[in-house]
């Protein structure tokens, strides 16, 4: 049976993933969401939240299920026996920068990426731009699945209350004036 992982730090989960993940499950009969962290970026969402969403994402997917990718891809396509990494585009860009990535993974492990595009309507869905809306009030619910957008701006609003100086923390004693 042929496994495929669809890889990404899903910070947050949207539809343009959904979309790939239903269009990886019909070339496949397994698919495994791999929740990584992205090395370069700051998570928003905490890796259980990531899980937790992508998981309610896809629960009515047969023979789709979500895992944690502890380290290097090619490791984790390894350990649950999987041959083929499936990756969405939305354009050049994604191309560009999946290429590298595509060819890192064969040159590791054999393992072969198989691009799919995205659909059209979606395009424009990118879990950055999705964070940015959400940050300044804006709506986000439509690009994401259902109970995605609460979790964003949870995390948005647990992101800020650690930031004010103001705010009193219940993480740490409290000083006792002199």
């Amino acid at each position: 049976m042929t496994i495929a992982v669809c890889p990404g730090s899903f910070d947050p989960f949207t539809l343009g993933h959904l979309d790939v993940v239903r269009r990886a499950r019909r070339l496949v009969p397994e698919v495994v969401v791999g929740v990584a962290r992205n090395s370069s970026k700051s998570s928003l969402l905490t890796l259980d939240e990531r899980l937790d969403v992508a998981r309610a994402a896809v629960a009515d997917l047969a023979g789709v299920r979500v895992e944690p990718v502890p380290g290097l891809l090619v490791d984790f396509c390894r350990e649950i026996g999987a041959t083929v990494v499936v990756k969405g585009l939305r354009g050049g860009a994604d191309y560009d920068a999946e290429v590298p990535m595509a060819l890192m993974n064969r040159h590791l492990a054999s393992v072969e990426t198989v691009f799919v595009v995205g659909d059209g309507a979606l395009a424009h869905v990118a879990s950055s731009l999705v964070k940015d809306v959400a940050r300044f009030g804006g709506p986000i619910d439509d690009l994401v699945p259902p109970g995605v957008g609460d979790v964003v701006r949870a995390a948005l609003a647990r992101r800020a209350a650690d930031a004010d100086p103001a705010r009193p923390r219940t993480d740490r004693p409290s000083e006792e004036p002199r």
